[in-house]
Order: C-alpha cells, then structure tokens, then sequence
C-alpha cells in the first residue's frame, strides 16, 4: 500500500532502505551521517535504533505530542537507561536532535533555546 503522495504518483520509483520502513521518501543513511557528523557524533548502534524508533513513532502518530513521544522513549530505552541515556548520546536533545538525523520535523516545543544544554 502506497505510503506518501510521492509513491502513489509515481509507483516502484521510491526505494526505501529496508532496516528503516518507516524513514521519511527523501530519507537515507548519509543524510543522518551527515547531520551527525556536523554535530561531531559518530553513529552507534544506538542511534540507529533511535532513528529507527522515531521515524516508526511518527509513522503511527500523525501530530506527535512532544511529551508523548518523550515518554514512549523513555520506556523503550527503559533497558538501556531511559531518557537520562538518550540525553547522553544525543547531547542536542534525543527528540530535537534525533529527528533532525531521521530527517523528521521535530514537535512543537520539543527544542527550548531558554532551557540551556547538557554539552
């Protein structure tokens, strides 16, 4: 079933990289290097799976509360330590800054220039 306006006008002429169903059409893995690289991060296992986890979070959620999805990270990184974790491999914000590398539009209120920074 066609996903986007892109893969019902032009049928078979999107391809999406398996590991990542849910990536934005124009979405690739050097585009989230890239955006990684200019913020001095080198891509681990656990952003891919970040990355992956956003971009299936906003596959399923039309608008994303901002808090919601915070919330839904905290308890599937639970294993790994939760936000707190999440906040030590995405310095900039795991929301802000992991929808920047899954090249998504980050939620309303999901970057608070006033809050200050864990850099």
């Amino acid at each position: 079933m066609a996903q986007s306006m892109g893969e019902i006008m032009n049928p078979g002429a999107v391809v999406r990289d398996p590991e990542f169903p849910d990536a934005p059409e124009d979405w690739t893995r050097e585009h989230a290097e890239a955006a990684a690289q200019a913020d001095g991060i080198s891509l681990t296992q656990d952003h891919w799976d970040m990355i992956k986890a956003l971009q299936g979070y906003f596959g399923r959620h039309d608008k994303p509360n901002v808090r919601a999805l915070h919330d839904a990270l905290d308890e599937a990184f639970h294993s790994r330590g939760g936000i707190k974790y999440l906040y030590e491999i995405f310095p900039g914000g795991p929301v802000a800054q992991g929808c920047r590398f899954a090249g998504l539009q980050a939620p309303s209120g999901a970057v608070d220039k006033s809050f200050g920074s864990v850099q």
